[in-house]
């Protein structure tokens, strides 16, 4: 059972005037740095050893765009118009979840091992919603029907860019639509964020500040 994004939502997206100019960032830098550190704590899941997915809202990608900013020097308007094209599809719609998607190697051995194993892995990430009890164990969908299985839909630009047919990247893009029967079950019922790839399956139950998080960004709060 699979559930859609609800249609008609808006994107809350940047535009010029959310993005502060470089030395009105600077003297807000550690304080907003310190901020979005503490949202991102609850929206970092780890799945398995080798994968994390950090869930996007518009705060976390606001902290990108300026941090882009910052590094790049940026002092034209058209300049950051190009980042915030780039970032603002990343930014979830009422009844989504946006994520990246790392696979966390660390040395040349692991990545010609696992890019080539895990091609299609962003095809293959899954948020179970009644799954798994109140076990630390969260398990892998039991195709019994009981519980809601959505899985997540990868940026496609993104893919056809980064993904061979031989070897994956190890930054994806994930965007995962819950109408609203799903949300109130996201909301009341255990959900784990689980991956079924062939070559690497693993879940993990969601905590209750990372259920809390994700659900503002369900909501449209």
């Amino acid at each position: 059972m699979t559930a859609e994004r609800p249609a008609g939502s808006m994107r809350r997206q940047l535009d010029l005037a959310d993005i502060l100019d470089l030395r009105a960032y600077e003297r807000e830098r550690d304080a907003r740095r310190a901020e979005v550190m503490a949202l991102k704590r609850d929206r970092r899941v780890g799945v398995g050893p080798l994968v994390t997915l950090v869930f996007e809202n518009r705060v976390t990608i606001w902290y990108q765009v300026q941090e882009m900013v910052r590094a790049e020097r940026m002092l034209e308007d058209s300049q950051v118009l190009e980042e915030l094209e780039a970032y603002n599809p990343l930014i979830p719609n009422p009844g989504e979840l946006s994520a990246t998607l790392f696979i966390e190697l660390t040395t040349d051995e692991e990545l010609r091992e696992w890019l080539p194993k895990l091609v299609g892995i962003e095809r293959s990430v899954l948020l179970v919603i009644g799954a798994g009890g109140t076990s630390e164990a969260a398990p892998l969908p039991s195709g019994d029907g009981s519980e809601l299985v959505v899985r997540a839909v990868p940026d496609a630009e993104q893919s056809e860019m980064l993904t061979r047919e031989a070897v994956t990247a190890s930054v994806h893009y994930l965007r995962f639509g819950l109408g609203s029967d799903a949300i109130e079950r996201f909301a009341r019922e255990p959900v784990a964020l689980a991956i079924d790839h062939p070559a690497y399956r693993e879940a993990t139950l969601l905590g209750d500040r990372t259920k809390a998080s994700l659900l503002a960004d369900l909501r449209g709060q």
